[in-house]
């Protein structure tokens, strides 16, 4: 008899509580975009650098670090020696002290200070070191160079703003199997085998086979990154989404019209087909069953490196959407 009440009030518990649970997470992580979306928009108004640029910095940052709390409404982190400026060893926070240092520190919020760790003051300050190089698309990537001397980090941060800008939102979290589910496939998780040719080397994605012809759609929002012709991935493309992660798309048979470098996609756009290309120079397939490579590659600010994409196939596979 005690044990069939504790079934009774888990089962209560997973029925009535857990769905409210849910949906008050899903809550606080809308309003906490709207809140971002408003603070860029705001800071848009004071910089005239677009708000879609400022969002995209914020949000990669939140994706190259390991210690934000998700939580935060801003992430952006200006390290004291470019907010203070370089001789500012006191770190006095007065905007007038800091310029006197060439710190970029500003005060947002006019309350006297420039806080590095107020959001206001964070934006604003990074919008108006951005807007000191000027406002267009060249002047900003020339600053974000400046700032972080990395071309990758420049071409992911203008990408998702891209992205951004076309589908006016900052909260593109839906993802979907690469190829439709109404179709026949099958494939098992292979990262981290073995492979022969071209030296030894591992497998960096999940193999999914399926008949030639087969549409390859993408898998999440994000700007294609590459496409062409490769020894070992044949006909392939690479997509980066707004997390600054790349997805790989190999073998493939053909390109869809209208896929290009710098195309914009979203989840369900086709991008082309299955197929068996690779291995060989430009023109060679069949060496191989038909399937689709499909590999993720995670950046860090640093150095990129491919991860298993097997669970996530999995999850998109069994739900259709995915957050």
């Amino acid at each position: 008899m005690y044990y069939k009440q504790i079934f009774y009030l888990c089962s209560f518990f997973y029925l009535f509580f857990i769905p409210f649970l849910v949906h008050a997470e899903d809550s606080t992580e809308e309003k906490l975009a709207q809140e971002r979306l408003a603070l860029y928009k705001k800071t848009e108004a004071l910089s005239l650098i677009p708000w879609y640029y400022i969002a995209a910095i914020d949000q990669y940052e939140r994706n190259i670090q390991t210690d934000i709390d998700p939580s935060s409404l801003i992430s952006i982190h200006v390290p004291d020696e470019k907010w203070y400026g370089l001789s500012n060893i006191s770190k006095h926070s007065s905007a007038n002290v800091i310029s006197l240092f060439d710190g970029i520190g500003l005060d947002g919020n006019a309350d006297g200070l420039a806080d590095s760790t107020n959001p206001e003051d964070i934006l604003y300050s990074f919008s108006q070191y951005l807007a000191s190089y000027g406002t267009t698309k060249e002047d900003i990537k020339i600053a974000l160079f400046d700032y972080y001397q990395r071309d990758l980090t420049v071409q992911a941060i203008t990408q998702t703003a891209e992205v951004f800008k076309k589908f006016q939102d900052i909260e593109l979290t839906d993802r979907t199997f690469p190829l439709p589910t109404t179709h026949n496939y099958t494939y098992q998780s292979t990262w981290g085998a073995g492979r022969g040719f071209g030296g030894v080397r591992i497998h960096e994605g999940t193999d999914i086979f399926a008949s030639y012809g087969t549409p390859v759609q993408s898998t999440t929002y994000g700007v294609i990154e590459l496409k062409g012709w490769n020894l070992f991935g044949g006909w392939r493309l690479g997509i980066r989404d707004t997390h600054n992660i790349y997805h790989y798309y190999a073998h493939l048979n053909s390109y869809h019209e209208g896929i290009e470098v710098g195309s914009i996609v979203k989840p369900g756009d086709i991008l082309g087909s299955v197929g068996s290309s690779g291995y060989g120079p430009p023109g060679t397939a069949g060496k191989f069953p038909a399937h689709l490579h499909y590999g993720m590659y995670k950046d860090n600010g640093h150095s990129e490196w491919s991860f298993d994409p097997y669970p996530y196939l999995r999850k998109w596979e069994s739900t259709g959407k995915s957050k």
